[in-house]
């Protein structure tokens, strides 16, 4: 892969994961492949910040390739002689690495937060640039990549039609929320022309995307996502809070073939994760990562069911259907907790489990219900409150009636899905965006309307009346530590500086002079940038009408829009220039497009 050879020679360290008692910490592994024989594993392990390769036969870890930073995805080469890894955040890399020696042969620039590389039958390598919502495409022998803008937060990618389509995976929807349809897109680029051909909405309340499996033909993708019901108040999870689902795209004919639900009646699928197809194409697995499951699907007699419905003009039933799947698939617990990253090699699938440090493998061909075994990646070591209650927020099998959802269902990573909900504490039918949990610990009250005194009231309101589960004052305690354990990710919107660190742009500099003299500052001050207290600042409306609404940090703001408090501005733009009626939100009415802009920049580089 000459395009990455020595691109970069400076030598970092590897950056050494947590201790207990002077030991390992964990590893937290995200994502797994295997070379076309199977017989290595090379998984991704994020807190680790390393590479762990695995002789699969002997089921042993036999080499350990550090990384410069928190790794977010992998895959090899299609002749398997390169590694290629992406990791880090604002200054994101992607990391190569030769499996015969294990040795580290180059290093890439690679845009905020990276993820997912893939690689072309032409040698063009792909990699989501997730934070400034584009693909980036190194050509063969080109350092410098292509840069294509998508959606919003691409996560996952694959090659479908002999190379000819990338399909993109957009995490979260973009735009307002306070619409009646808000969903994410799938993305279709031509790899020929490094462009997009076709954007395709998933169902309403489509959101929270994790992965893209491409069949062996390379004709249909498989993506994992949530179908959320946010329209429904949230007063018992019969009415469906949050659903799980695959969407099925038919890759040549750029067109969503239709969505099926992953839940059955009275037992949720939470949180689907990693996807693989079996290399005959005959099953496709999913995993779920709120239920530590898998699903391994008939896909023959899934397409026989689909193309049945669609016979019968029955396609827009599929994705409200519980049980859909009813006998074509085996539902199986794997071994471990937190399933994410999944590879197939043959009839066996190798499971990342996140949170119990080991990958988990089974044969799906090998009976009704296959045994699952374990291959570890370190010593099991004892759980720390952190860890402990970063598990119960990903967690729908304890913490969830029925397993619907888990607290990372409509908080992805602890921050927000890109929709409003009617959580019923404040009134009905006056439904209100997702908060982010970054520093919800440091700045009470919680809930935008301020209805609770404190982060960890919030947490125990939301597991009795979202999660429908009586839990522990010990439970939510952890929690709150997993909230506490939260860290700003650097924004996108920062440029390097002359000592190459990043800093606030000329733009930005401006912006922040206005910030203060158009009074933001007034209430937005201090460590945490907010007063912690509620203001009625004019922008609420119908039922909301001069209501007070609690002062939310400014910290990531360009990470959790869409803004105020029913998402009703898609931008900070609108915040300021559409939504600010008599001036009572900041000073902006007199601004010019320039001076609105220079502000704008300034906010989103929190």
């Amino acid at each position: 892969m000459t395009i990455l050879s020595c691109a970069t020679r400076q030598s970092i360290p590897a950056r050494a994961g947590e201790t207990i008692g002077g030991k390992e910490a964990y590893l937290s592994p995200i994502a797994v492949v295997a070379d076309k024989a199977g017989s290595r594993l090379y998984v991704a392990e994020h807190t680790g910040s390393r590479i762990a390769v695995i002789d699969a036969a002997e089921g042993k870890v036999t080499q350990k390739l550090p990384l410069p930073s928190r790794p977010t995805g992998l895959t090899l080469t299609p002749d398997g002689k390169s590694l290629l890894v992406t990791a880090g955040l604002g200054d994101g890399k992607l990391v190569i690495f030769d499996t015969a020696s294990g040795r580290r042969t180059g290093l890439v620039d690679a845009g905020h937060s990276p993820a997912a590389p893939v690689v072309g039958p032409n040698g063009a390598i792909y990699v989501c640039d997730r934070f400034r919502n584009a693909v980036l495409a190194f050509a063969e022998g080109d350092p410098k990549p292509l840069s294509i803008g998508v959606s919003r937060q691409p996560v996952a990618l694959g090659l479908g039609d002999g190379g000819k389509t990338l399909v993109v995976a957009n995490h979260l929807p973009a735009g307002r929320a306070d619409r009646h349809f808000t969903a994410a897109v799938i993305t279709l680029i031509n790899t020929a022309s490094g462009k997009v051909v076709k954007e395709l909405p998933l169902p309403n309340g489509g959101t929270n995307l994790r992965d893209v499996a491409i069949s062996p033909d390379g004709k249909l993708a498989c993506v994992t996502h949530i179908l959320a019901r946010y329209r429904s108040p949230t007063v018992q999870l019969e009415t469906w809070i949050n659903t799980n689902a695959i969407t099925i795209v038919d890759v040549p004919g750029g067109r969503i073939v239709n969505t099926v639900l992953l839940d059955d009646r009275n037992n949720g699928a939470a949180n689907p994760w990693g996807a693989a197809w079996t290399d005959d194409g005959a099953y496709i697995c999913v995993n779920h990562a709120g239920t530590h499951e898998i699903s391994v699907i008939d896909w023959a007699g899934l397409k026989r069911k689909l193309d049945s419905a669609a016979a019968e003009g029955q396609s827009d039933h599929v994705p409200n259907r519980l049980s859909f799947l009813g006998q074509l698939r085996k539902r199986i617990r794997l071994k471990g907790v937190g399933p994410r990253g999944l590879t197939a090699i043959g009839s066996n699938i190798y499971a990342a489990m996140h949170f119990s440090d080991s990958i988990c493998t089974l044969d799906v061909e090998s009976g009704a219900r296959p045994a699952p075994r374990t291959i570890r990646l370190g010593p099991a070591l004892p759980l720390t409150r952190t860890r402990k209650g970063e598990m119960h927020f990903n967690d729908a099998s304890e913490m969830c009636f029925h397993q619907w959802q888990s607290c990372a269902s409509c908080h992805p990573d602890g921050r927000v899905d890109g929709l409003n909900w009617d959580l019923v504490n404040d009134g009905w039918g006056n439904l209100k965006s997702t908060k982010s949990m970054l520093w919800s610990h440091q700045t009470p009250p919680a809930m935008i309307s301020g209805v609770r005194a404190n982060a960890r009231a919030a947490i125990e309101a939301g597991l009795k009346h979202i999660q429908f589960v009586d839990r522990s004052e010990a439970d939510a305690a952890c929690i709150e530590e997993y909230f506490k354990s939260l860290r700003p990710a650097p924004s996108p919107h920062l440029v390097k500086q002359a000592d190459d660190s990043l800093g606030l742009s000329e733009s930005a500099r401006r912006g922040e002079v206005l910030f203060k003299s158009a009074r933001c500052a007034a209430c937005h001050k201090g460590p945490c940038l907010t007063d912690m207290k509620t203001h009625d600042v004019g922008t609420g409306i119908y039922t909301e009408q001069g209501r007070k609404f609690d002062t939310p940090t400014l910290r990531e703001v360009w990470r959790t829009g869409p803004y105020l408090y029913d998402g009703r501005a898609a931008t900070m733009r609108e915040v300021f220039e559409k939504f600010n009626p008599n001036d009572k939100h900041g000073s902006t009415g007199k601004l010019n497009k320039q001076q609105i802009a220079d502000l704008c920049e300034y906010v989103l580089s929190l």
